[in-house]
Parts: structure tokens; C-alpha cells; sequence
């Protein structure tokens, strides 16, 4: 075991200094700076052999093993079925929707798509809509079970059918004449009432969500008993919807019948029918928009979504992308078994293999280790899908959950000319992907801190990107 004294000797001294300066002791951090040749040592390397909390850093697992199991093509099917006549617009039976894991199914998309299903003639349904989900089988899980904030969007969980992140966007649009916000909502919720205005007030901006003191617990019902600041100008609100099971009944019945269609039946959960036809099949964006969204703004369902995918690749297709249909039903449990054995055939023994639990980093499960992001990111660095996977890290002061990096003043020469997924947590802040050295030199940089003051250590893995940027080839 090191000592800390000998861990902080390691560090360069900006990086003790920031550490020092945050309240935090050296062998809090762990760290890994090297070359993207896997031939050269480290340049700099502490604590990099011990399993951490890596927060949303967990996302590089999940997006890399996608990339080079699918590739960047690939994308997920959702097929329309019916099971009946279909007459003169008119369908004698029902409409089957099921769900193949499109992380990125939503209002647009789903609009497209109905519109899609209504051209090939079927506009009204004497029938029900029939939503299948058994692509994926999931236990029931409490949305705030993770840290009691159900309704934000971030702690949504996975569904084969996933409509729309599970989330409402609330619009605030200021009319100062008649001296109300005007309210919006996307997408329509069949049997849900919400105001459609809320009185301004004056005063700054402040925390205008509390100003607006909304009741969002009545899953018929959304209203704000509040105001809105005039200044504010216009705002979203994205939240979770306070019934998550019953989102993608409610929603699909709203966009159906708000582009026309009719339902005589209801909007229920089911499964298709052996005698059901195909009557349209809707197409995700390609895998490698999905991982853009997945790492620059670490959206948590979204990577849930592709790490459950992964789980229904067959095991015998090792970097063997675009050759095979998915097969199975999608479990945490198959896909933790198979990037497990992704990893083993990618990598051997040479680091130890990530703890995983849903792949987002959303857990306070999942553990790796900096020497195994650094193996796993120098390997990503010359397979034939690099570029994409680089494109898809947000770039340090200018866009994704990066974007604010620079603000803190430390960041100079890492300033625009880092390339690195984020991550934090409760006890975590974390840092790994690519920097640019003098001369262009490209350098691997991980930093994880675990610790209770853990919120204090941006700084530090500032200094860390800033020092790494700074070395000669």
C-alpha cells in the first residue's frame, strides 16, 4: 500500500496543490495519464490499479463495447402491426407498437412515425393500440430509488417501447400584456389537464421552478399554484411524468389522436400476436448519433437503453459488426455477461474487468479502475471507429457537460483541446478521454476522485487535464 505522503510525491504540483486548496488527502485520487501508443509507459500514474466509483465515466464502457460490437450504423426497429381488416382508413381490430430499445424514440420521431402508419391507411382504429415492451425484461423499480428525486429525467428507467425519455417539456412563454406565462407541454398526455397559464410576477429570475410551486404528483393533473418571473423570458422545464408506467400509453394516445387518428378502444400494454401483419417499421438515428447524445450530455436512459441492446447480441460475434439480427429478450443480467466477455476477448488479464450494473454510471455499484480506462481508451484510439467515438466526448469549455470547464480559470492550454466524458455523483467526480499535448501530441487522460468532498474536486482534475496538455511529445 502506498502512503500518502509517497501518493502525493507522485502528483505534479498543481495537482497536490488543487487537492490540498479542496480539503482533499492524495489517495482520494485516482489517476492515469499516458500516450495513446500502448507501447510507452505512463507519464504519470497513482492509485490507477484500485476499482472506483467512476460516476457517468462508466458511459466509455458502454458507448466503446457498442461501437465495435454493432458499429456505427447500426440502429434499433420499432415495427407497427395490426391484427384485423383495414378498410378505407378504417382498421376492424388492433394496432400493435413494439418496442426494439430505440434509446432516442420521441416526439418528432414518434409523430413521424404515426403520420407513417396513417399513410399506409389506417386512421382510425376500431380496436385498441396495443404497446408492446417484452424486448426487455425488468424488474419494477422505484424512480427514486436512487436519490429520492423521482422526478427528474435522469433517474428514468429502460423500456423496450421508451416514449419519449419518460418525460414532459414544460414551455413558459412571458405575455406581458395580459400578464401571464403561457404554458406548453410536450408531449400531449390523453386525460391530462394542465394549466395553461400561471401569473407573472416581478423580481429577478431567481429559482423560478420553486416560484412556479407546481403540483406534479397528480398523474391527471398538472398545475402551478405560483408565478413565473417576467424576466425570466422564455424557459423549459423538462420533468418526469409522476406515472411512469402509464407515460407511453398516455402519450402515444395524445400524438395519435393530436395528428388525427381516432381509437374507439384504449391504449394498453400487450404483446404481438403470431397473426398479427406488418404494416410499418420506424427506424432509430444510427448508433453513432445515439452515443453523441449517450456521452456529451450524459443522458442516463438513453446509455441504459444501448447497454440493454448489448445484452442481446449473440455471444459468438466478437467485432463482427452489421452481420446479425438482435436475438433474445434484454436483461441487465445478459449484458453485464456480455461486455463481460467482450472485455475478456478485447483485453485478456491485462487489467481487472469493470463492475457493471446498468452501464450509465448511474449506480453507486459500479466500479473500474483507471488502468483499465486507460487500456480500454488507448485501444478505442486505433480501432477503426476512433473518430466516432472521439466526436461523441464533449470538448472541455465548449460544448456538452464540458462546456463550463473552462470557467473555473485553471484550464489554458486543455482549454478547447480536451475531449473528455465527465462524471459526478454523490462522493464522485470524475474525468477521462483525450488530450492534446504541445506539438498535437494526443495523450490519454483518467482522474477519479472518490471522496466526501468529492463536489470540491473539479479543480483538481482541471489541473490534471491542464498539466497533461501542457507535456512535450
Amino acid at each position: 500500500m502506498v502512503s500518502g505522503a509517497a501518493w502525493a510525491q507522485a502528483l505534479p504540483p498543481t495537482v497536490s496543490a488543487a487537492l490540498k486548496k479542496a480539503g482533499i488527502p492524495a489517495d482520494a485520487l485516482s489517476v492515469a495519464v499516458a500516450s495513446t501508443d500502448a507501447s510507452q509507459p505512463p507519464r504519470l500514474r497513482a492509485g490507477a490499479e484500485r476499482p472506483v466509483n467512476p460516476a457517468s465515466v462508466m458511459k466509455l464502457v458502454t458507448t466503446y463495447a457498442a461501437l465495435d460490437l454493432l458499429g456505427p450504423q447500426f440502429t434499433w426497429r420499432t415495427p407497427f402491426w395490426v391484427d384485423g381488416t383495414v378498410s378505407q382508413g378504417l382498421l376492424r381490430g388492433n394496432l400493435y407498437i413494439q418496442g426494439g430499445g430505440d434509446p432516442k424514440f420521441v416526439m418528432e420521431r414518434i409523430t413521424a412515425a404515426l403520420q407513417a402508419v396513417q399513410a399506409q391507411g389506417v386512421t382510425v382504429v376500431r380496436g385498441d393500440i396495443v404497446l408492446d415492451q417484452s424486448g426487455f425484461q425488468l424488474a419494477p423499480v422505484d424512480p427514486a430509488a436512487f436519490d429520492g428525486e423521482r422526478l427528474r429525467p435522469y433517474n428514468a428507467t429502460p423500456q423496450a417501447l421508451l416514449v419519449n425519455f419518460k418525460s414532459l417539456l414544460l414551455g413558459f412563454v412571458p405575455d406581458v400584456a395580459a400578464g401571464v406565462a403561457r404554458i406548453t407541454v410536450e408531449p400531449p398526455l390523453h386525460g391530462v389537464q394542465v394549466d395553461t397559464v400561471v401569473p407573472l410576477s416581478g423580481g429577478p429570475c431567481g429559482d423560478w421552478r420553486t416560484a412556479l410551486q407546481a403540483r406534479l404528483d397528480d398523474p391527471d393533473r398538472v398545475r402551478f399554484v405560483g408565478s413565473f418571473p417576467s424576466r425570466c423570458g422564455e424557459r423549459t422545464w423538462p420533468v418526469a411524468y409522476t406515472d411512469p408506467e402509464r407515460f407511453a400509453e398516455r402519450a402515444l394516445e395524445g400524438l395519435w389522436r393530436a395528428n388525427g387518428g381516432l381509437l374507439t378502444g384504449q391504449v394498453r400494454q400487450g404483446v404481438v400476436p403470431p397473426t398479427a401483419r406488418p404494416l410499418h417499421e420506424a427506424q432509430s438515428l444510427p448508433l453513432a448519433d445515439i452515443i453523441a447524445d449517450v456521452n456529451k450530455f450524459s443522458n442516463n436512459i438513453m446509455a441504459q437503453q444501448v447497454f440493454l441492446t448489448l445484452g442481446r447480441v449473440p455471444m459468438e460475434r466478437e467485432r463482427r459488426p452489421n452481420e446479425a439480427t438482435l436475438a433474445g429478450v434484454g436483461s441487465f443480467e445478459r449484458s453485464r455477461a456480455r461486455i463481460g466477455q467482450w472485455w475478456r476477448s478485447r483485453f485478456g488479464n491485462r487489467v481487472s474487468e469493470p463492475v457493471l450494473d446498468n452501464g450509465s454510471g448511474l449506480s453507486r455499484e459500479e466500479r473500474v479502475s483507471a488502468d483499465s480506462l486507460l487500456v480500454l481508451l488507448r485501444d478505442a484510439a486505433r480501432h477503426p471507429q476512433a473518430e466516432v467515438l472521439m466526436q461523441s466526448l464533449p470538448v472541455a469549455g465548449v460544448d456538452g457537460t464540458a462546456a463550463r470547464m473552462g470557467e473555473r480559470g485553471i484550464l489554458k492550454q486543455a482549454l478547447g483541446q480536451a475531449r473528455v466524458k465527465t462524471g459526478s455523483l454523490r462522493d464522485v467526480a470524475a474525468v477521462a478521454g483525450y488530450v492534446q499535448g504541445q506539438g498535437g501530441n494526443p495523450w490519454v487522460v483518467v482522474a477519479i476522485v472518490n471522496h466526501p468532498q468529492a463536489a470540491q474536486a473539479r479543480p483538481v482534475l482541471d489541473a490534471v487535464l491542464e498539466w497533461a496538455a501542457g507535456l512535450p511529445r
